[in-house]
């Protein structure tokens, strides 16, 4: 059984001052979804626990100044209800739909799920696409990050000890008239994610393309934009052909960045079939 002192801050700011002190002994409860796992495992061993569900500065989800802004501390049931998320980050939305168990999506934050850098981590790919800041605060102040690159790697971020994610900055999906999230697991529902994507684009009257961003999840050591798939289908009217020869690129950026492995025998197939699910719609 591992031993910790469990803390609950009144205030953001009390939270930071502890961890200025404490924060290489001490881990972040914020749902708690993959903290649990991770104490009954033994992978972490912090002596404190802090726990920031119930702080007010990290939660909201309001649109400001021509940006989406969503709290840290916001749950993957409130992003799956939010109007305002599904008029402008419908991707994002909708990934909170399929996100774990109903039980699990009540607690679970998204501050929480882009933390743990898990390389299946639902929400990153639709925030790729968002070209998504991050707020961070410590005792020292605040920073502004990408979301691009904040996963070092698998379960590795560039987060210090002592910041704690206080929102997320999205840039809206203003002009756009296709936007979806999809996954692969091994079974329909509750399922981790072996293969993710996203997309948002326009498509304009006579089919051409202008503007299309993409990202790839859970098949790569992180979540990545795939600017391959971007380059090859913007400024044009995409076709069945070239939906398929779309697919043959993402499958070759993959092993490009993960070496071909056992499992390419079908995973190469899955990621050029899920994308041409995806982008079916724009035929």
């Amino acid at each position: 059984m591992i031993d910790f002192e469990y803390l609950r801050p009144e205030s953001l700011a009390q939270a930071v001052d502890f961890l200025a002190t404490f924060g290489n002994e001490t881990r972040v409860l914020a749902g708690g979804t993959d903290l649990a796992v991770d104490l009954r495992q033994g992978s972490v061993q912090p002596n404190y626990i802090l726990d920031l569900s119930r702080l007010d500065e990290l939660k909201g989800i309001e649109l400001l100044n021509g940006k989406l802004c969503v709290g840290a501390g916001v749950t993957l049931s409130e992003i799956y209800e939010s109007t305002l998320l599904q008029q402008y980050a419908p991707a994002l939305q909708k990934c909170a739909a399929s996100f774990a168990s109903k039980q699990i999506r009540n607690v679970a934050t998204i501050g929480g799920n882009v933390a743990h850098c898990s390389p299946c981590a639902d929400t990153l790919p639709p925030l790729l696409i968002h070209e998504t800041k991050m707020v961070l605060r410590s005792k020292k102040g605040s920073r502004e990050v990408s979301i691009d690159g904040f996963a070092s790697g698998p379960y590795v971020s560039t987060l210090r000890p002592d910041e704690i994610i206080v929102r997320f900055i999205l840039e809206p999906s203003m002009n756009t008239n296709f936007a979806d999230f999809q996954k692969i697991g091994r079974r329909k529902e509750l399922a981790t994610a072996r293969i993710s994507m996203a997309f948002m684009a326009r498509q304009d009257a006579d089919r051409s393309i202008p503007f299309l961003r993409f990202a790839l999840g859970a098949c790569t050591p992180t979540p990545q934009r795939m600017q391959i798939i971007e380059d090859y289908l913007v400024g044009k009217a995409p076709d069945a052909r070239m939906l398929m020869e779309a697919g043959d690129l993402l499958a070759e950026r993959m092993f490009e960045i993960t070496g071909r492995r056992a499992s390419a025998i079908y995973k190469e197939p899955a990621v050029q079939g899920l994308l041409l699910r995806m982008l079916y719609p724009l035929l």
